[in-house]
């Protein structure tokens, strides 16, 4: 029987209480489920016969989709926020969509980016982007690229990023990077504020290795928006495709020509 588990963070006190309002309706058509804190020191453990249902904005799904990840777990992403473009899933909506993903097991798979970086034990999960950044307020990085060991571009900028195509809508966006449909398996590679050089993305196969090697100045390593290492001069990160997906709950509302259109009117782009 699949498991119900709603992720939220503390201080958004209408997420918990829509929570609470949804799981009360639930029990009186015989299901259970029950609450995760994003924010407690101890992370929860399930299975991937749970189904995450994440109850916030883009941050609070981000976060809730590297559990659901590490599991194997479908999730389900519920827009509490203003605009959201990865939650699919309006409030007003959220128990029929949870009728329906226990009905059936329609996953939209989404790809993952692996990260490996010296002095960082565990491999770095990202669903948006990775990026290598200036570490200093005012200076520029230099990273030198590379794909599957065939060296690309240097670069002289604010930072380098390596995207996903869930990500391409957000940070890959406002950087100048290409809009990519969420279903094509590919890893974009997008330079910030370049100086002197090439500023366009270069798109690459969802089976490559990508290589990012600091040449000179410190750099910290940043993915899905959380400072995971500073970087030193000959560091290098690798990024690869995860071997397993996001399992994301696949819905009728999700329209990104029509996020796109919205986000462009309302400044969010």
């Amino acid at each position: 029987m699949t498991t119900l588990i709603f992720c939220a963070f503390s201080n958004r006190r209408d997420a918990v209480e829509l929570a609470h309002e949804v799981l009360r309706d639930l029990a009186q058509r015989g299901r259970e489920g029950k609450i995760c804190l994003l924010d407690d020191a101890e992370e929860p453990s399930f299975g991937a016969d749970t189904l995450v249902v994440s109850l916030g904005g883009d941050g609070t799904f981000l976060k809730a989709a590297r559990l659901a990840h590490a599991a194997g777990a479908r999730i389900l992403a519920v827009n509490l926020g203003r605009l959201g473009f990865l939650l699919n899933v309006p409030s007003t909506q959220i128990v029929t969509s949870i009728e329906d993903a226990l009905t059936s097991t329609h996953v939209s798979d989404r790809l993952a980016l692996a990260v490996t970086v010296k002095g960082v034990e565990h491999e770095v999960f990202a669903l948006n982007e990775v990026v290598v950044e200036r570490a200093q307020a005012g200076h520029i990085v230099r990273v030198k690229t590379f794909v599957n060991d065939e060296e690309y571009l240097s670069y002289a900028a604010d930072g380098v990023m390596v995207a996903t195509p869930t990500g391409s809508t957000g940070y890959n966006f406002s950087a100048g990077g290409p809009v990519v449909e969420p279903a094509l398996h590919v890893m974009v590679l997008t330079p910030i504020a370049p100086h002197f050089t090439i500023d366009r993305s270069i798109v690459v196969d969802h089976s490559a290795t990508i290589q990012l090697i600091v040449v000179d100045k410190p750099a910290l390593l940043v993915a899905d928006g959380h400072t995971i290492a500073a970087l030193n001069a000959g560091d290098g990160v690798t990024v690869r495709k995860s071997a397993a997906p996001v399992r994301v709950v696949a819905t009728q509302s999700f329209d990104v020509a029509s996020r796109l259109r919205q986000s462009l009117r309302e400044g969010h782009a």
